[in-house]
């Protein structure tokens, strides 16, 4: 390092004590040959058990228990110094190289230290220690001033909550905010969040991420562009692409921003908003401007809760309505406002609200209240069976075929008879109070009627269009979601 030779007398560094001090004069270079020396400089102190100074260039090479002590809170220790008293930076190196302040401790093989600013640099690993956490990388900057580090190269740091280790790592001591930059990981009792760039309080465990990040522990993970984290409590909030995983029920909530609060086991996800629930390897699928989850856990069972603008997707039926109720403990989804279903067996469903209950992850019973209308599509006669009444149950066999349909309360039908070699015979419009409907392949097959039934059979010749349909029939397949409308991959 080139140094200015005009050296003043104010700015050569002062020799305060040695056992035995030599001054030599070579080719016109004074120097002074220090033993158990100490030197000082600018308010710092300078020990060694040799020390060769040289006025010309202020320059001091000392060797043995190398020591410098700068005010009352910063000493270097090592076994080789260098010194450049006009610049005041000091390259401390040996098998041990110590950097103390009043809190923590550096060790590495050589420092460098600018004594002015308070800046000490090591290229070779080094290890910070204070009250609270053990800090190793392979090069690093402390500024003994600000009390900041930063740190390059196999960052890790490893306190009693925690661990973390990362590419880059500034850490001030002050604030205990570490901002890390780099393929980073964390890792405390509750579980490991995983991310490239963020920030972290060592203190009160708060972090915060900024690219994609995932949180994860032994009951859910959460993912997201970008991502805070409450340690303590490991509650999280993700912005960005955001998907939660529930482990133990295969749930999975996906959104643009979602919230999850650990404790009270409680999600809460919107914007294309969505969620799909795995059993028995059939997935149910659940779309909402706003979507809820809850977990029981007790027994891992967990209530999903879908607000405005439902649409429902699984393989055997598919529906629509305002808001949605599904409980995995007893396998129920129930319907509000203005539900309608459907299903690739060619039936349609509408009620004030609708009740599936799920067998086996098939659908076993319906119950329909209020304005409760079904209808089924005969592909034989290319017209539509239609059951109307306040309450329906409908019932279901294998692959989810309807079977039986029992009304209560203001039950009218309108469907069409076929004989024994399959030919339409006419069309039957009943009215009865209670009804009960049993049907094959999608016709039906018997009817009884609890009452006075008032009915009449319609010849195919004679009968009018507005005779095929009951008040209010509406076919509306064409409004039935698809599995990628309901996970927002088309509009």
């Amino acid at each position: 390092m080139a140094q200015n030779n005009n050296t003043s007398s104010e700015d050569l560094v002062e020799i305060l004590k040695s056992d035995e001090l030599e001054i030599l004069n070579a080719n016109g270079i004074e120097s002074r040959r220090v033993i158990n020396g100490v030197f000082k400089h600018k308010g710092a102190f300078l020990y060694s058990n040799l020390a060769i100074q040289n006025i010309n260039t202020n320059v001091i090479e000392a060797f043995g228990n190398v020591r410098i002590v700068q005010g009352d809170t910063v000493t270097v220790t090592g076994d080789t110094l260098y010194y450049y008293g006009n610049t005041r930076l000091a390259i401390v190196s040996g098998r041990k190289t110590v950097l103390k302040d009043s809190k923590r401790t550096l060790t590495t093989r050589k420092i460098e230290y600018e004594m002015g600013n308070g800046i000490a640099y090591y290229k070779q690993p080094g290890r910070t220690v204070d009250e609270e956490n053990v800090l190793t990388s392979k090069e690093g900057f402390y500024n003994t001033a600000t009390k900041e580090f930063t740190y390059y190269r196999n960052v890790k740091l490893v306190n009693k909550k925690y661990t973390l280790t990362t590419d880059t790592l500034l850490y001030n001591s002050i604030t205990k905010w570490s901002y890390f930059n780099g393929p980073t990981k964390i890792v405390n009792k509750d579980g490991t969040v995983v991310g490239t760039k963020g920030q972290y309080n060592t203190e009160t465990t708060q972090s915060s991420f900024h690219k994609r990040t995932t949180v994860d522990n032994e009951t859910y993970t959460l993912t997201a562009d970008s991502l805070i984290v409450d340690g303590k409590s490991n509650d999280g909030q993700g912005k960005g692409n955001v998907v939660i995983v529930a482990k133990k029920d295969k749930t999975v909530l996906n959104g643009d921003e979602g919230y999850y609060w650990k404790s009270r086991g409680y999600s809460k996800i919107y914007g294309h908003a969505y969620v799909r629930n795995v059993v028995s390897e059939d997935t149910l699928y659940i779309r909402a401007d706003t979507l809820y989850s809850f977990e029981n856990a007790r027994d891992s069972t967990r209530k999903l809760i879908g607000h405005k603008n439902v649409f429902i997707y699984k393989s055997d039926f598919q529906g629509k309505c305002d808001s949605i109720n599904y409980n995995t403990a007893d396998s129920v989804i129930r319907f509000f406002r203005q539900p309608i279903l459907w299903s690739d067996q060619h039936y349609q469903m509408e009620a004030d609200t609708i009740t599936a209950f799920l067998v086996n992850n098939e659908i076993n019973r319906m119950l329909l209240k209020g304005k409760a209308f079904v209808i089924t599509e005969d592909t034989l006669v290319r017209q539509f069976n239609q059951v109307k009444g306040r309450i329906i149950n409908a019932y279901f066999g294998a692959k989810n075929q309807l079977k039986q349909v029992l009304v209560e309360g203001n039950g009218e039908s309108a469907y069409y008879a076929v004989d024994d070699k399959q030919k339409n015979i006419g069309l039957n419009r009943v009215e009865c109070g209670r009804m009960n409907l049993l049907f094959k392949e999608n016709r039906v097959e018997k009817i009884s009627f609890v009452g006075k039934p008032d009915g009449k059979l319609i010849p195919p010749m004679k009968i009018k269009q507005p005779e095929r349909q009951l008040e209010g029939f509406n076919w509306r397949i064409s409004e039935k979601p698809t599995r990628e409308k309901t996970i927002w991959a088309e509009l």
